[in-house]
């Protein structure tokens, strides 16, 4: 594993990771906005930022230098919007009728609370592999 972090190992596949996994979690959060009607213009942030982010990590795969300067503003322009959507979602159950008091069904049929955390995580992957050495 240490041998791994030495050789770059870890930051060509956690940048690997982060750009399979950035466009598949954008075309989700597309259908679930879409479901919405993108009702807030937030809801576009992330369906924008997920194919950026899943371009600069897959050219940080091939490139330090991507992985130095690209990758970092990516992965945290969407880490911050993933925290974000995590708060709207929240204030979306809270402005439901009976709000947290009626957490059974508001939660459910509700905005998925905790759902943008994914975003922030993919996010958090690219800040990690621009974080490790090549």
């Amino acid at each position: 594993m240490i041998r791994d972090f030495r050789k770059g190992r870890a930051q060509r596949l956690l940048a690997a990771a982060t750009a399979a996994s950035a466009l598949p979690l954008g075309a989700e959060i597309y259908v679930n906005h879409y479901g919405g009607s993108f009702g807030n213009r937030w809801m576009w942030t992330p369906v924008a930022l997920s194919p950026a982010l899943a371009a600069a990590a897959a050219a940080a795969v091939g490139s330090e230098r991507a992985a130095r300067t690209v990758l970092p503003a990516a992965a945290a322009l969407t880490t911050l919007d993933g925290l974000a959507g995590v708060y709207f979602h929240l204030r979306g159950v809270a402005r439901k009728p009976g709000g947290f008091r009626e957490a059974t069904y508001n939660l459910v049929m509700g905005p998925p609370a905790l759902a943008p955390g994914a975003l922030a995580m993919v996010g958090a992957m690219g800040l990690a592999a621009a974080i490790s050495q090549r």
